[in-house]
């Protein structure tokens, strides 16, 4: 918590943190102001809320930095957006301090201007199966493959999580978990 600046955190149940959490980022003044960590589920803690979203115009620089800054001190650090109403999907991989991968596809037009590093094996292995090329060359992909592949993006981030880490949709009573989850305050922002 103290890496990411959060402070004033209060023990929260996840179904509690889940209602706070999407009023939070419905609501106006209180978009980023709060979000859930998670006790650790299966050695991850999870962060959740927009504050975390890796494509939003006004956080991505951030969420960049403190997915580098959390990989350095513990070998990974992931970010994901998932809209559950075909908003979209993105993902952020850092490793040892580094970003390995960071795509996303939300419909909007600048969505392109955020990807960086090469496919992760689990997008080659979908495009793959798609019948597209596991290599991207705009020049060579069509209007048609551009579509197929936005569209199977859109649904992803929680197939990659769950690929690489866990996946807050996936969560059981049978996942491990030791300590409590708390709803905390996000630092000001910088902008």
């Amino acid at each position: 918590m103290s890496l990411l600046g959060l402070t004033a955190p209060v023990p929260v149940s996840f179904s509690g943190a889940e209602e706070a959490v999407d009023e939070d980022s419905h609501s106006g003044a209180e978009r980023l102001g709060r979000v859930y960590v998670s006790p650790a589920l299966d050695g991850w803690t999870l962060v959740i809320g927009r504050w975390c979203d890796p494509c939003d115009p006004e956080r991505s620089d951030d969420v960049l930095r403190l997915c580098e800054a959390l990989s350095a001190r513990y070998g990974q650090a992931q970010a994901y957006y998932y809209g559950a109403q075909g908003d979209g999907s993105a993902w952020l991989i850092a490793e040892q301090g580094t970003v390995v991968r960071r795509y996303c596809e939300t419909d909007e037009g600048e969505d392109h201007y955020l990807t960086l590093g090469e496919p992760l094996p689990f997008e080659r292995s979908r495009r793959d199966a798609l019948g597209l090329t596991t290599t991207w060359d705009a020049a060579s992909e069509t209007e048609e493959d551009e579509d197929d592949w936005a569209m199977e993006t859109m649904h992803m981030a929680p197939e990659i999580a769950a690929e690489l880490s866990l996946s807050p949709l996936a969560l059981t009573a049978d996942t491990p978990m030791a300590g409590i989850g708390v709803l905390a305050r996000t630092p000001p922002s910088s902008s």
